[in-house]
């Protein structure tokens, strides 16, 4: 699965004077242990590879002494423990937020957040208009009231009476398939695990009388290697109130970093599995008709990026095969071969990022650089309309209702998000789904500009600060990108930037290539032997920000996670010089052994393999760990990683700070932060997040000098 990361910081009110703060504590002892490896005839030293041995007890010790080290600092910051409780009354304050909308007849079903609540709840209501409607399903927070179980997903049976869902403790995302009745809350017996986990996710689809339920597993112990059992997904079916023992197979000759999406159709009487070959973004489709026999639709090669199952008798793909900001056909069902498909929506300037059909249209999704745009039209492709919403915002999510009208996510870098709903052709009206913040962001206005990367392609900048905010070159300004998987950095609101600018800060969001802002050309721009665009982008995007007078390398920082981590690394190993404090979470820096790692093999398809002669050299080319450099003046650096982590092994962190201990010659921080009780960040507890993101505030306050205006 992707290492997809969303990350967010916060802060709170200093009220003591700055001290002097560049320096941490003595540094633990690492000891080297030097191993050659080779590669494609290169040989290549690396002294901490003992480092990746989780449960080694020297590891372990070096670990806590590391994080020792790490907490004495961050603990003596001015207003630390200020920050924590400014970010806990805040959340305490929030509205609730609702997302992942599902429609069944006469309900719906939700994810609710509700902070001070440590996770996400699965409730029901009548409609987006009536809140008095609600009703728990399942409250994780009463399963577990540590904080630590968390719903990974969830899917309702085609009457609403049940409904499947995957949870997993400790940010593991190891899920554990249950049924609940809707109306009591109360679990069926049935209990099947390993149906979710961070290599290849996780997904389920009932069938048409809900007897049963086709799911992804993983293989037993036993049937595979112990090195294969978090891969060779394949799709079981599930009679309800029957041992798993009795589950039957029904697909799985798949790739061995297949990753599964299933999907039921309206009337339960077809199922689609959508299969990712790893993490690169090719597609497969097969299709399970009343027959019983699956078909398959589509291969990797033919960039069908999506498929919908239709109301009409019809599925719809979004292909980018010679339009690679896409376009839509539509496949009759009765004979589903990508040969009988026709183009119902032309490529255009926009890029299609997902669709919705109904029962009498098909609304579409676009993206515009980063900012999102929705059109209608007709299942024939005919009639197209635009749906009026906010300029600079994006829409995260659709679902069709069952009178046919669709209900939509908006959100912005100045509002909250919002769900709207639209019938036909009439203007979009804003439901009863709304959230609300706890600090006002009337004063924040945004500006997209453009810099120029080292082969003049044009990046774009979204500029988000206080009206009136000069151009003098002192604001203290924090850059953020993540450039991979064709993920797309779009609008976002976030209400513990209020700090941030109220200190005067910039905060800046770059569209780099490897994302999908552009289509798959821009994506592919900045995967396998392109990634290096990647960081030059990047680069070019904190030059501009200098150049142009938003700030200097004195008061830039940037931020990344995961991908964006490795973003990070990239950034400081080959400009160490351009910024002056970096937060860097779940990240990967040795690409020569990533692909060792379970999820690392899924994500040879977007950063190539050492295998590979060209991909190598690429690879080695940029690997952060491979370039630190020896008496280098390093930038003050936090190293944030999960001791739970699926997605990023934690040891990539671990072996980047023994690197950096090494080499860096400055008196900045270099600090390692490990979560014993988080994994990549997803199922996380709201206490430790706001810990997190504490830690994160207090450490870019003190690097960048910055005080309430």
């Amino acid at each position: 699965m992707r290492i997809r990361f969303s990350l967010v910081i916060a802060g709170a009110v200093w009220v003591v004077p700055l001290l002097n703060l560049c320096s941490a504590g003595p540094l633990p002892q690492t000891p080297k242990n030097p191993v050659m490896d080779e590669y494609q005839g290169v040989k290549v030293e690396d002294n901490y590879q003992w480092l990746e041995q989780d449960d080694d007890p020297a590891v372990k010790a070096w670990s806590d002494a590391q994080n020792r080290r790490t907490r004495e600092y961050l603990d003596k910051l001015p207003d630390r423990a200020a920050i924590e409780r400014q970010l806990t009354d805040w959340y305490a304050k929030t509205s609730p937020s609702y997302s992942g909308l599902v429609s069944r007849p006469g309900t719906l079903f939700a994810s609710k957040f509700q902070p001070p609540k440590q996770q996400q709840m699965l409730v029901t209501l009548g409609s987006a208009e009536d809140l008095k409607s609600e009703k728990t399903v399942l409250d994780p927070n009463k399963l577990d009231p540590s904080g630590k179980t968390a719903i990974d997903w969830f899917v309702p049976s085609h009457d609403g009476k049940y409904v499947a869902m995957s949870i997993s403790q400790g940010g593991s995302e190891d899920g554990t398939l249950h049924i609940y009745e809707t109306a009591t809350g109360k679990p069926l017996k049935d209990s099947i695990a390993h149906v979710q986990y961070p290599t290849a996710g996780g997904s389920a689809a009932w069938n048409a009388d809900g007897a049963g339920i086709y799911y992804t597993r993983f293989p037993r112990k036993g049937e595979r290697p112990d090195a294969d059992l978090n891969f060779y997904q394949q799709v079981y079916f599930h009679k309800i109130g029957t041992p798993d023992s009795e589950d039957a197979y029904s697909i799985g000759d798949f790739p061995r970093i297949a990753e599964i999406k299933l999907e039921a159709s309206h009337d339960g009487k077809y199922i689609l599995a959508t299969v990712a070959n790893g993490d690169g973004g090719d597609f497969a489709h097969y299709l399970l008709g009343p027959d019983g026999d699956w078909k398959q639709l589509t291969q990797f090669s033919d960039q069908i990026k999506a498929a919908r199952i239709g109301r009409d008798g019809a599925l719809y793909l979004l292909s980018r095969a010679d339009a690679p900001r896409g376009k839509i056909l539509r496949m009759p069902l009765d004979k589903p071969e990508l040969a009988n498909a026709t183009v119902i929506v032309p490529p255009s300037d926009a890029v299609i990022q997902f669709m919705e059909p109904t029962a009498d249209a098909i609304y579409v999704g676009d993206l515009l650089g980063g900012p999102s745009q929705i059109r209608r039209f007709g299942l024939d492709g005919k009639g197209e309309t635009i749906v009026p919403i906010p300029n600079i915002s994006a829409v995260t999510e659709m679902e069709s209702l069952e009178d046919d009208s669709l209900l939509f996510r908006d959100i912005s870098y100045t509002e909250p998000a919002a769900w709207f709903h639209l019938t036909g052709n009439a203007p979009p009206k804003k439901t009863a789904l709304v959230d609300s913040s706890p600090v006002s962001f009337a004063d924040i206005e945004v500006s997209r500009e453009m810099a120029t990367s080292k082969d003049s392609t044009k990046v774009p900048l979204n500029i988000i600060r206080k009206k009136g905010t000069k151009l003098d070159g002192n604001n203290p300004t924090l850059l953020y990108g993540y450039g991979g998987y064709g993920v797309s950095m779009q609008p976002g609101f976030d209400f513990t930037r209020r700090l941030w600018f109220d200190r005067g800060g910039v905060w800046v969001v770059a569209n780099i290539r490897g994302g999908g802002e552009f289509g798959e050309e821009w994506h592919k721009a900045g995967n396998l032997t392109k990634k290096q665009n990647v960081f030059d982008d990047f680069a070019a995007a904190a030059q501009y920000l200098i150049n142009e007078k938003w700030t200097r390398p004195e008061r830039l920082a940037i931020l990344g996670g995961s991908n964006g981590g490795l973003l990070m690394g990239a950034m400081f190993t080959q400009h160490p010089d351009l910024v002056r404090a970096v937060v860097s979470a779940v990240g990967i820096y040795d690409m020569l052994r990533v692909e060792l790692a379970p999820n690392g093999a899924f994500n040879v398809t977007e950063f190539g393999t050492v295998k590979d002669p060209d991909q190598f050299k690429a690879l080695y080319a940029y690997s952060p760990y491979h370039h630190v450099a020896e008496d280098t003046n390093y930038p003050a650096i936090l190293f944030m990683t999960g001791a739970n982590d699926g997605r990023v092994a934690p040891y990539h962190s671990r072996k980047m700070v023994a690197r950096l201990d090494e080499a860096n010659k400055s008196s900045n921080p270099i600090l390692l932060r490990t979560s014993t009780s988080s994994g990549h960040g997803i199922g996380t507890a709201l206490s430790e997040r706001i810990k997190q993101l504490a830690d994160q505030y207090s450490f870019l306050f003190a690097q960048l000098e910055m005080r309430p205006h």
